[in-house]
């Protein structure tokens, strides 16, 4: 007879957890392995964390919490559906995404809007060029 607890894969708020500890520790400018380090547990771990295949236990989160210097709770802020987008689309999925932080943070910087505009036209062309790009390619 079970005990009644199944081994099941990550839920939602594993993704939605190691998607915010990703975030933070990029804000910290921390690599995978100097987190690691400072809770004791290997980059591979850590990079488990972030994409949700592992859960994170309370005292690991803790100790993540700490060593990213935020809140506990911050941890489990933002949403974990967007009801006209993939769950892997959501605002903070998008965020969480190799770069996605760099981007942003390069993009907050501009001064100018004209120049933001310009960059935002150059990138939302080449993601155009580039889904029919591959659009064409699956057709062959």
């Amino acid at each position: 007879m079970g005990d009644g607890v199944t081994n099941k894969g990550p839920t939602p708020i594993d993704v939605l957890v190691g998607q915010n500890i990703r975030i933070c520790r990029l804000q910290r400018r921390l690599s995978q392995s100097e987190l690691g380090q400072r809770i004791g547990v290997s980059f591979q771990q850590v990079q488990k964390y972030e994409n949700g295949a592992n859960r994170v236990g309370a005292g690991r989160l803790t100790q993540v919490a700490d060593a990213l210097e935020v809140p506990l709770l911050s941890l489990f802020g933002g949403t974990t559906t967007w009801p006209d987008r993939q769950p892997d689309q959501s605002p903070r999925a998008l965020l969480a995404k190799p770069h996605s932080l760099r981007l942003l943070q390069g993009f907050d910087k501009l001064g100018s809007d004209a120049t933001r505009s310009a960059l935002l036209q150059l990138v939302e062309t080449l993601a155009q060029d580039n889904a029919i790009r591959s659009k064409a390619s699956r057709k062959k």
